[in-house]
Parts: structure tokens; C-alpha cells; sequence
């Protein structure tokens, strides 16, 4: 899915008004029709609910839905905002409908006007939508900080008010659901903005698709449509030799069981041969708990003191528990210069790099890059909020021709010219062990012949979509990496329909 700007939202609205022939009170009808569907299905409506209004199309939205609710027969009660006399054509035409049907409707010109909600209610936020482009000020802002410290229910229309799309966000709505409508905004995905976004839905609001397809952008969302279109069928011939081998490097005394966790994943996601390089003190862990692994042996018992091997694979993981002695160091830095295959590098090896700036120069083209916050901050340095971190990232991804994976709830894939967000996942991936499972992930589906941006597609999605489909069944407070590996099958099968 497309990832759109306001402005290009916007031009999307007029073409499809213009394809379709229809109205803008029309195109208003059918998104407030596929909210109130939305609400409808997941939402007990006996509550109370108060709709807050601006006096732009978002506010006329409110007013709509109003409508919509009232004539269900839902107890609403509308507030509109005046923080401007200059009312858009829509919310005119909706608001003479709301006043001709007598819903309840209070216009809120000084704070003091607008009550506090129980907890008992539902507030439903439709001040503002997309196009705002400044901090919001004077009344809008007084309701804002009052409607924050309710305690009702709060459900934001498209996006809460007072976020905006362009860059970061002192002060918006906190709600506890926003109900976008059809077109994926980033700002709902930075982790900056959780506060303010709460749970997000994402409903179709019958948008045209030659309006939405002509609309150019570097940014998308990652769905399972997405996967499964870019996801190589299985050939019947298949055999362990076709299937790729994937090469996983690390690990160090004590931290042998990230190795295990990445070698596992690449051979569970599909790759024919997986095979181990660790310290001797690895060898024997490794092949009595992960017995389908290939395991070499460092010439040292406890870190990597020199990569040396003989295989030629098809892809390589490095990093992952391996440690940032000097020793390792030289041996990763050495490895480096001499390496020519596709690669995945996480942990420690990202830590080494941060400190080596100009090893970034020897990096074959694609190198995938898979840093949590924190090691992503050694590498690129701190950020002020999320739009810098990304415009730090698209820097670096440019300046090498990388790709780099920044782990999180919404993970991001930024590459020299395109950013994805990826749709899958829960907080049940916040557990040790989990980022090198998606090392291992990753790796095999390099080995498997994917190119590097499809490896990082697939890879950050499968890991995630693992947590989302054991959430009835592992209570996320208990899910662990292994759990990851063991529902990547399930995650096959949920993304192709089968079993």
C-alpha cells in the first residue's frame, strides 16, 4: 500500500471525485460510512458519545457521522469548535443537516464551555485532519489539553487532531483508536507519535484505484497482500542444494545462543543448508541443540580471532552475539575487505562499525543492516525526534547504497531511495533473542535468491506476523524468540491460505 503526503491525499480525493462523478459530499458519505461500519462492528454503541468538531472537512466528517448515529439510534451529542468562522462548504452543508434533524449540537467558543466526559462515554475526535500544517494555538489548543486529561474512551477520525504530517508534533489528541481512512499516513507508525495514535484501523473508504495508483511516492506499507505477491512458489524439484545455504557468523563464550536463534530461523524460513562459524567453545551447543546445522570452528575457544572457510554461501548473517574485543574486531574488519557475498549485519558487528565509520566503504551494494535504537544511534548519531532519525538513515542509506532495518513496533526499511513501514507484529517481540531470529530470518531468504529488499520485506513481516498469530495462544508477556521460530510455518500458511 502507498504511504501518501496531505497534498497527494488531497489530490487523490479529487480525482476519485472526478473518476467516480460524484460529490465531495458524496466521497464525505462513503468515509463516514466505512468509519460507522468500523464502529458498528467493533464498538457496544449504548454509550454516550460526544463528537468533537472543527469547521474544515474533518469537522464535517464529525457532523456526518453524527447523523449517521443518530439516525441508528445512538445518544450523540455534537460540540464544534470555533476556533475559526471561516466553515468549509461540506461541514456547512452537513451541519444545516445535523440542526434540520435536531441533533443535540453545542457551539464551544471559550474552554469553559466544553464539559468534562465520564469515563462511562465515548469522545469522538473530528477537529482536525490532514491537512493541518502549523501547531495548533488559541481554542483548538484549550481543547485539546482538556480532552487529554478525560478519561472517556477517545476515538480519532483519520488522524487525532493536531498531528501533523510533515514533521513532529508538540501537541495532539491522545486517543485511544484512530480510524484512518484507506491511504496509510507515516506519521501514525513513528513510535514519537504512539501517545497520540493509540491502536490504529485502517478502513477502505472506496477511494478510486486509477486515482490512488497515479499518485507517485517513495514511501509504502507492508502488507500480506504485498508478501504473498513477492513470496517464489516451491518447485517440486526442490532439494537442499537449490534451496540456498546461508552462512551465520558469531557468537562469543556465553552468548552462543544467539547463533543457535539465527541459524535456526534461516533454516526455518526456508533455506536448504544453514551453517555456523563460532568460537570452539560453540561446537558443541550448537550441534546438540540444533543438530540440522553445519558447524566451523574459530582456531580460538572463546571469541572469533580469524573467519576462515572454505564454503561458498549463498548468504551470510554477521554479528550476532559475537562480541567487540580488539581480536574480533581485526577478524570482522579483515573478513570485510575480502567479502563479496550477499550479507545481513546485526549486533555487535553494527557496534564495530559505529566505531569504523570507513568500513561502511567496503560494503558489497544492498548489505542489509538490522540495528535496534540504540546501536542505530551509535551509528548515525542522536536524533531530535523521529523525522530526523529517518532523514539520518536515508542519509546514510544513500551515502553507501544500504539498506538498513531499524527494529521496532513498527519496523522501517530505508533504503537509498524508498521507506517501508511494516504492518505486522505486537510488543510480544520485545523479548531477547528476537532481533537475531530476524537476522537468521533475513539471511535465509537472501540464501533462498530473494534480492536484498525482497529478503528485508518478507523477513521483517514473517517475524512479526509469528506474534500476531499466537496472540490467543502465548500470552506476550511469555512469548520468547524460540516461539518465533516455531510459528514461522504458521506464518507461511496464514500468508499463502493454506492449512
Amino acid at each position: 500500500m502507498k504511504i501518501l503526503s496531505a497534498k497527494q491525499i488531497k489530490e487523490v480525493d479529487s480525482k476519485t471525485i472526478a473518476y467516480d462523478g460524484i460529490s465531495s459530499k458524496t466521497l464525505m458519505t462513503r468515509a463516514v460510512q466505512a468509519i460507522y461500519k468500523y464502529l458498528k462492528d467493533n464498538y457496544l454503541l449504548q454509550s454516550k458519545t460526544n463528537i468533537i468538531c472543527g469547521v474544515g472537512n474533518n469537522g464535517g466528517d464529525g457532523i456526518a457521522l453524527a447523523i449517521e448515529l443518530y439516525n441508528s439510534g445512538n445518544d450523540i451529542k455534537v460540540y464544534v469548535i470555533e476556533h475559526s468562522k471561516n466553515y468549509s462548504p461540506d461541514f456547512k452543508h452537513f451541519l444545516e443537516k445535523a440542526t434540520d434533524r435536531n441533533i443535540d449540537i453545542k457551539m464551544i467558543t471559550s474552554i469553559e464551555q466544553l464539559p468534562t466526559f465520564p469515563k462511562s462515554e465515548i469522545i469522538i475526535d473530528a477537529i482536525f485532519g490532514t491537512g493541518l500544517n502549523r501547531e495548533v494555538t488559541g481554542l483548538a489548543l484549550e481543547v485539546i489539553n482538556k480532552l487529554n486529561v478525560n478519561k472517556a474512551h477517545t476515538i480519532s477520525i483519520d488522524v487525532p487532531s493536531g498531528l501533523m504530517l510533515n514533521g513532529p508534533t508538540t501537541t495532539a489528541i491522545k486517543a485511544n483508536r484512530t480510524i484512518t481512512l484507506q491511504i496509510p499516513k507515516l506519521v501514525l507508525f513513528l513510535p514519537d507519535n504512539h501517545k497520540y495514535v493509540g491502536n490504529l484501523a485502517i478502513v477502505n473508504m472506496g477511494l478510486n484505484n486509477k486515482a490512488i495508483n497515479e499518485a507517485n511516492t517513495l514511501q509504502y506499507y507492508i502488507d500480506k497482500e504485498h508478501i504473498k505477491s513477492i513470496i517464489k512458489p516451491l518447485n517440486k524439484y526442490a532439494h537442499k542444494g537449490t534451496q540456498g545455504h546461508s552462512l551465520v557468523i558469531g557468537g562469543s563464550i556465553g552468548k552462543i545462543g544467539s547463533v543457535h536463534l539465527a541459524s535456526k530461523a534461516a533454516l526455518k524460513c526456508g533455506c536448504g543448508l544453514v551453517t555456523a562459524y563460532v568460537p570452539k567453545c560453540g561446537t558443541v551447543p550448537l550441534q546438540t541443540s540444533f543438530p540440522e546445522a553445519m558447524v566451523i570452528e574459530d582456531i580460538n575457544e572463546e571469541f572469533l580471532s580469524k573467519i576462515n572457510y572454505s564454503i561458498s554461501p549463498n548468504a551470510i548473517g554477521i554479528g550476532v552475539g559475537m562480541g567487540t574485543n580488539d581480536i574480533t574486531k581485526n577478524a570482522f574488519i579483515e573478513f570485510i575487505k575480502n567479502n563479496k557475498s550477499p550479507m545481513v549485519i546485526d549486533a555487535d558487528a553494527i557496534n564495530i562499525i559505529s566505531e569504523h565509520k570507513e568500513i561502511l566503504e567496503l560494503l558489497p551494494q544492498n548489505t542489509i543492516i538490522t540495528p535496534h535504537p540504540k546501536e542505530l544511534s551509535r551509528l548515525v548519531g542522536d536524533w531530535s525526534n523521529d523525522f530526523e532519525k529517518i532523514e539520518k538513515v536515508t542519509n546514510i542509506a544513500k551515502a553507501y547504497n544500504i539498506i538498513v532495518v531499524i527494529k521496532g513496533a513498527h519496523t522501517l526499511i530505508i533504503t537509498s531511495e524508498e521507506l517501508y513501514v511494516n504492518s505486522s507484529g505486537t510488543p510480544a517481540l520485545a523479548t531477547a533473542g528476537s532481533g537475531d531470529v530476524l537476522t537468521g530470518i533475513i539471511t535465509g531468504l537472501l540464501a533462498q535468491g530473494y534480492s536484498a529488499l525482497q529478503a528485508a520485506k518478507i523477513g521483517v513481516y514473517l517475524h512479526g506476523l509469528t506474534a500476531n498469530i499466537s496472540a490467543t495462544t502465548i500470552n506476550p508477556r511469555s512469548f520468547v524468540a524460540s516461539d518465533i521460530i516455531d510459528n514461522i510455518g504458521k506464518a507461511y500458511f496464514d500468508i499463502e491460505g493454506e492449512g
